[in-house]
């Protein structure tokens, strides 16, 4: 297993136990108080709909990482990465990533991020994407930092999920605050690079 970015001492990141998968939905549900706060009650019913089970999850191609903290190994956050190599050699997508908002802007994300390209690596891809919101603080900005690029023509493959995501009314149609849906990419360097 590739080494992951270190977190503070009282976190680790690593891949989900079969018993974890069950608290995944509720740590990305958790997110909907933050969509709250930050665009006001008049959501759409898509954006606050119950999350995918994290045994839905671990039947893709792919891998479902999580952050883990204190000794008790509470789950605070969780990447699920899909691999898509079988449609776009060398692909893989960011398709999930959410932490408790009780544990956020402590580098987790960050940290969840790092490790699941890592693990593409490992897989031998070199390209990892992601949709998000292009404004949102927690969205676009945090990946743009990551060092990842809005795609003006994505693969087919995250063409189809921002059309679905569209269809689904989780394009809030460019409100402010938000920005649109939007695809994302970055290369990815070479193992442990």
């Amino acid at each position: 297993m590739p080494d992951h970015p270190p977190l503070p001492p009282a976190w680790r990141v690593r891949h989900a136990r079969p018993s974890e998968l069950r608290l995944l939905a509720a740590v990305e549900d958790s997110g909907g108080a933050l969509f709250r706060a930050h665009l006001g009650e008049d959501l759409p019913a898509a954006l606050l709909a119950p999350a995918p089970s994290g045994l839905d999850r671990a039947a893709l191609p792919g891998c479902v990482l999580v952050a883990v903290h204190g000794t008790d190994q509470e789950v605070v956050g969780f990447a699920h990465v899909v691999d898509h190599d079988h449609e776009e050699p060398g692909a893989a997508h960011l398709e999930q990533l959410s932490v408790l908002p009780s544990h956020g802007r402590r580098g987790i994300g960050t940290a969840l991020v790092r490790a699941a390209e890592e693990e593409a690596r490992w897989w031998g891809a070199g390209l990892m994407t992601l949709t998000t919101y292009r404004d949102l603080p927690w969205n676009g900005p945090l990946y743009a930092r990551l060092g990842y690029a809005e795609q003006a023509r994505p693969p087919a493959y995250v063409a189809r999920a921002l059309a679905a995501e569209r269809a689904a009314g989780l394009d809030l149609g460019g409100a402010v605050a938000a920005g649109p849906r939007v695809a994302m990419s970055r290369r990815l360097g070479r193992r442990g690079a």
